[in-house]
């Protein structure tokens, strides 16, 4: 049984990242998922509900230099349930995703993209195939004459 799970919503703060006593790096983000409906009277209605999620390594630091709160995004990962208890001896769990993908959504913005070196490569840029590969830029400039696809 699987229990993944994609999300498209809004930050409602700043990815916060932290390093663990070892020095890996980890991001913690909050997002708010919200749906508009229409109630049974034909009235407009919406709810929001938050969601939080964890991101670790380069992964981490790559989701704390590029998006801010506010920015729309869509994630993918799985979830996870978290236990503890406080120090007044109650019980408490949240559900939270490990996050394995996070990006900025594309649906009302533009984004640019600028590939960072894979950890373990000496800084090369090697991306794999055994040469340098260019950072992936979007390109906003088309003519009028010019189709962006």
């Amino acid at each position: 049984m699987s229990n993944s799970v994609t999300l498209v919503g809004n930050l409602v703060e700043d990815p916060e990242l932290r390093f663990t006593a070892s020095g890996v790096a980890m991001a913690r983000i909050r997002i708010a998922v919200s749906r508009r409906y229409q109630d049974r009277d034909g009235n407009w209605q919406e709810e929001s509900s938050f969601f939080g999620g964890t991101v670790w390594r380069d992964h981490a630091e790559n989701v704390a230099e590029s998006l801010t709160k506010g920015t729309r995004v869509m994630l993918s990962g799985r979830l996870k349930q978290r236990q503890w208890e406080t120090n007044e001896g109650e019980k408490r769990s949240v559900v939270e995703i490990d996050i394995q993908e996070i990006g900025p959504s594309l649906r009302w913005a533009t984004a640019s993209v600028t590939r960072t070196p894979r950890s373990g490569d000496g800084g090369s840029g090697n991306y794999g195939g055994g040469g340098s590969a260019p950072a992936p830029v979007a390109r906003t400039d088309f003519g009028p004459d010019e189709a962006p696809f």
